[in-house]
This record gives structure tokens, C-alpha cells and sequence, in this order.
């Protein structure tokens, strides 16, 4: 568990959300006082609106942490247009 004050978790968020989501978690201090923890979310964390997307077949729970190559890899070149057909054609397919 990494503890961490308020000032360097906003400089250094995404590399901090990378370890959470990885399984650490992170202790947030206010001028050193422990104020809260950011921890990796679960099935059972979810709220009953994500359930029901979920028993819906709208929403897929992560089955592992994606690896931290994922976040690094460059994103697909990919129009608006194309990414909207492909929306439309896998909601049509369910």
C-alpha cells in the first residue's frame, strides 16, 4: 500500500491510476493526515444501475486488469463515422 499527498496525486494521477489499476492501492494524505484510499473496483463495488447493464448484456466487468503495455500501445487511427457504424452494427447484432 502506497500513501501519497494531495499536491503529487494531481501531478502524477494517471501514473498513480496505472498502480491501482494494476491491485495497489493508494492512501491520500491532506497535509499528511490520511484522508482517504483510491483501491481497484470490483464486481461487488458496482452500483445497481452497473448491475443492471451489466445482467443486460450493455456492460461487460473487467475479468482481469489490462496490462500496463496496454496503456502505452498508440491509439487506433479510426474515423467518427466508421467508429459510429461499428457501434451500430454490434448493437444490431445482439
Amino acid at each position: 500500500m502506497r500513501s501519497v499527498n494531495i499536491a503529487e496525486l494531481k501531478n502524477r494521477l494517471s501514473a498513480y491510476l496505472d498502480e491501482v489499476r494494476e491491485g495497489e492501492e493508494i492512501i491520500i494524505r491532506d497535509r499528511n493526515r490520511p484522508i482517504a484510499k483510491i483501491v481497484r473496483l470490483n464486481m461487488d463495488d458496482l452500483s445497481e444501475e452497473e448491475r443492471k447493464l451489466v445482467a443486460g448484456g450493455q456492460m461487460r466487468p473487467a475479468e482481469r486488469p489490462l496490462p500496463a503495455s496496454f496503456w502505452k500501445m498508440p491509439a487506433p487511427r479510426l474515423s467518427l463515422k466508421r467508429a459510429v457504424a461499428a457501434v451500430i452494427a454490434d448493437r444490431k447484432e445482439r
